[in-house]
């Protein structure tokens, strides 16, 4: 059977603030949601008030919250540590997470799961890099058989395109067909080394080499990509994996405050991040919306912090 490539990229957003496509009020708010509870996060833990770790997805928002819409509730969504927004975009239940993150009552895992491992129905987040892979390929070969039309999305960094495990699952995914969704947040920085230190090639030649479609996005308009990615994700249902390759920024550090990146590097960031041109080229719309999602976050960690802690139970 010969599979087709696809090189198909959704075009990067310009600096001008003329070119900024404004997005739709939902997908903003969700966008704001997610960037103010991962700043609540950091400040928790600056303050002493979180124990263990945690790994924001500050700059990335846009992703899972343009890739929400396109997912049914049959799907699986494998996330990683980085997964905060993943959770939000897909449930929209921050109180849950946050609960499950301080140990308080509400927790979506009892308080034992915290940060990084996370369930709840077919949504599963591990810190374990390239661990997700091969497990979404396997969902997916059960999906193939059992639930036909679903499909297994697994979020993964560059930095996990070192790991052998991604090869042996895209290998598999191709072979049998799979209806496999692999999505790489390429930050451009794995912990703290260089995409182009640690990494030989690109995200797109190594999915050719396994015949697997592959689609790069520079865009952070959430309409634009579902426009482009839409399609594509409707074959991954019919047995055609895709890589989804998002180019994005890690605005924050790599853990809770570990950042080795230079004034300059991080400068070049902060100006690309998506926050920062939003808020020029929208204006008060902006204001009101940021405004609204602080004030939002602002009251649940409160609320959240006045809950009695969360007692593990086994039912």
């Amino acid at each position: 059977m010969t599979h087709h490539t696809a090189t198909t990229t959704v075009a990067t957003v310009p600096e001008g603030t003329d070119s900024i496509t404004p997005p739709a009020d939902a997908d903003l708010a969700a966008m704001l949601l997610i960037r103010h509870f991962e700043l609540a996060l950091l400040d928790l833990f600056a303050r002493g008030e979180l124990h263990g770790t945690t790994h924001t997805c500050l700059g990335q928002e846009h992703v899972p919250v343009a890739l929400a819409p396109l997912l049914g509730e049959r799907d699986y969504v494998f996330s990683n540590h980085r997964g905060h927004g993943h959770y939000i975009a897909r449930f929209g239940d921050p109180s849950g997470l946050l609960a499950e993150i301080m140990g308080r009552e509400g927790a979506v895992c009892n308080g034992v799961g915290g940060s990084q491992h996370v369930f709840r129905d077919r949504y599963l987040s591990t810190g374990v890099q390239g661990e997700s892979l091969p497990v979404a390929a396997g969902a997916a070969l059960h999906l193939k058989r059992q639930e036909p039309g679903a499909l297994a999305l697994a979020y993964t960094g560059d930095g996990t395109w070192g790991e052998g495990a991604v090869y042996e699952a895209l290998n598999m995914a191709a072979l049998w067909r799979l209806p496999l969704l692999v999505v790489v947040e390429n930050n451009g920085i794995a912990q703290s080394t260089a995409t182009g230190t640690h990494m030989a090639g690109t995200v797109q030649a190594r999915a050719a080499a396994f015949g697997i479609a592959h689609l790069r996005v520079e865009s952070t308009d959430p309409a634009g990509i579902r426009a482009v990615a839409g399609p594509l994700v409707e074959r991954v249902r019919d047995g055609a994996p895709l890589v989804l390759e998002f180019v994005t920024q890690r605005l924050g550090p790599h853990s809770k405050g570990d950042d080795t990146r230079t004034d300059a590097e991080l400068r070049r960031v902060r100006e690309a991040d998506w926050h920062t041109r939003y808020r020029t080229a929208l204006g008060e719309r902006f204001a009101a919306a940021d405004a609204v999602a602080a004030d939002r976050v602002a009251r649940l960690v409160a609320e959240v912090a006045a809950r009695p802690l969360s007692v593990w139970s086994a039912a």
